[in-house]
């Protein structure tokens, strides 16, 4: 699983018009289930997510994490991260995982972050959403599960 998480103060999804998911102190995390992914995958980005100590505690700039802050998560599938745009103009998406399946695990995926305690919103699977958002900092990480070792 590869995963964007950015440090905000708000964000929020929007499809057709609606709000479908909406935090505000938290992370924004976009993410995208890539071919060969595990439960394990999930679960690593899962608990790294949530622990990493990336909000201010006074003049510490990285100290806290999320749920030290109260704060929220928005998770939202995005398949276009698993994309290889290395050869050509036209990006190789052939690093995601089939749609039915990664509908599946990102779900799973959810489950797995608000059983971590943080309150979840998401966007809608497969939609075209709009994503509103205001970084704090800014502050963007990236993490790869097949990366981890």
């Amino acid at each position: 699983m590869i995963a964007v998480i950015q440090r905000v103060s708000e964000a929020r999804v929007v499809v057709a018009g609606e709000v479908v998911g909406e935090i505000g102190l938290g992370l924004m995390v976009l993410a995208a289930v890539q071919r060969g992914d595990t439960r394990e995958d999930l679960e690593w980005v899962a608990r790294k997510l949530v622990g990493l100590r990336i909000f201010r505690n006074g003049e510490k700039y990285f100290d806290l994490d999320v749920t030290q802050v109260s704060g929220g998560v928005l998770l939202v599938s995005q398949f276009t991260l698993a994309a290889d745009a290395r050869q050509g103009r036209r990006p190789s998406l052939s690093g995601a995982e089939e749609p039915f399946i990664a509908e599946g695990m990102f779900g799973e995926f959810v489950g797995m972050v608000k059983g971590l305690g943080v309150p979840v919103a998401t966007g809608r699977f497969g939609a075209e959403m709009r994503v509103e958002l205001v970084n704090e900092g800014p502050a963007t990480f990236l993490l790869d599960s097949q990366e981890r070792h």
